[in-house]
């Protein structure tokens, strides 16, 4: 028999409801899903990616869209910016004490915390299967992944850190675990793998 719970559409737009729950608004916050997002992504990437245009990539969004939530955020106190070492003529996006601190009160620790409940093996498979959703989602409508360099095939680990041939530097061990656009999966079709955190927390 043919079960109907089961269904692609039925699948997708539960997942389009957790996602809105997760994120939702009307919990007295003064920010919006979109600016949530930002600060989330300015907290977890890695320098060379903390860019207007990363997080543009990122949300999948025009630059622009992208310039006017981050000016609102800089507006706020969230986030500061400063000459990239790299290179001069870009800036980097950082997070500030008080966007550190704003992440505490993150709606989609919620989410997180109930994620968190799973068995271990629950969150292997479901983590497992989202990323071949993302990844395929990704490869269909043409824009880039992020993933961590401990999935990049850019990455070579030593001595509990690492070298990445891309950016052709010395990794910090806390850069390992931080969002990079110039990601590379080791194994094609396969996304990296994202870290669940458990507690409210980890999101600094």
């Amino acid at each position: 028999m043919n079960n109907q719970r089961q269904t692609p559409d039925r699948i997708a737009e539960l997942l389009v409801h957790v996602g809105r729950a997760a994120c939702s608004e009307d919990r007295g916050s003064s920010l919006t899903a979109a600016q949530w997002t930002c600060l989330r992504f300015f907290a977890r990437a890695n320098g060379s990616t903390r860019t207007p245009s990363g997080f543009a990539s990122f949300q999948a969004t025009t630059r622009g869209t992208a310039s006017q939530i981050i000016k609102t955020l800089e507006g706020l106190g969230l986030i500061t910016r400063q000459r990239s070492d790299r290179d001069q003529r870009s800036v980097r996006l950082d997070l500030t004490e008080t966007g550190r601190a704003t992440l505490l009160e993150d709606p989609l620790n919620d989410l997180i915390n109930v994620i968190g409940q799973l068995q271990e093996d629950e969150r292997d498979h479901f983590l497992k299967t989202l990323s071949r959703m993302a990844y395929a989602l990704a490869g269909l409508r043409d824009v880039p992944t992020f993933g961590t360099c401990q999935d990049c095939s850019h990455f070579t680990p030593a001595n509990g850190s690492g070298y990445c041939a891309c950016m052709a530097s010395e990794l910090a061990t806390d850069d390992i675990d931080q969002l990079c656009a110039s990601y590379q999966s080791t194994t094609p079709g396969v996304l990296p793998k994202m870290l669940i955190k458990g507690e409210p927390d980890d999101q600094e």
